[in-house]
């Protein structure tokens, strides 16, 4: 199996991404992400045995980030990856924490990573665009925000013509928002 961890959109969020890619004029061989494919990876793993599954389980449980939310805010393209991205330039503090934690949790599993795939730092993106030889004259893109709520482990199936996600688990990420205290109420008689 081939698999990663990343943020999952919920039908909001991917028709927010939708809008910024629709503005994408394409030429050649390039080609548009699939609306279902939308996602940010936080870390991928690679090719791992079905009896590894449980462990990468165990991490995604143990994670104890808070949800966030990401402003997207940037259209890009990457000329070395070929892909044409939406980017968020500022990152959030519980984002950072979360990547950094799953890679350190991940570390001593080293064997099932591929190291071709990690970065030194996290740049927080959704590919709109692959194949993108050439760089596109980029709008201006609307800014949009994604709510953070879960993050999932995704199974990646790159054998057919387009690659085909298929969400194995997802965790919820702790509430960003601090809880009201109760306010005790007395009644005098």
């Amino acid at each position: 199996m081939r698999l990663f961890f990343a943020l999952w959109p919920d039908a909001a969020t991917r028709a927010r991404i939708a809008n910024a890619a629709v503005t994408l004029r394409l030429t050649g061989e390039a080609r548009r992400v699939p609306a279902e494919n939308y996602h940010l990876t936080l870390a991928f793993v690679g090719e791992v045995a079905t009896s590894q599954l449980a462990v990468l389980q165990q991490i995604g449980r143990a994670q104890r980030a808070t949800g966030c939310t990401i402003n997207f805010d940037a259209c890009e393209h990457w000329r070395e990856t070929q892909v044409v991205v939406a980017a968020a330039r500022q990152i959030p503090a519980a984002l950072i924490e979360l990547w950094t934690r799953l890679r350190q949790d991940l570390a001593p599993h080293q064997a099932a990573l591929n190291p071709g795939h990690q970065h030194p730092s996290l740049r927080a993106h959704v590919t709109l665009a692959r194949k993108v030889a050439q760089a596109p004259v980029l709008q201006a893109m609307s800014p949009f925000y994604w709510s953070v709520q879960s993050f999932s482990l995704v199974r990646s199936d790159t054998s057919g013509a387009h690659s085909v996600y298929t969400v194995v688990d997802t965790w919820p990420l702790l509430d960003k928002t601090p809880k009201p205290k109760k306010s005790l109420q007395f009644r005098c008689i």
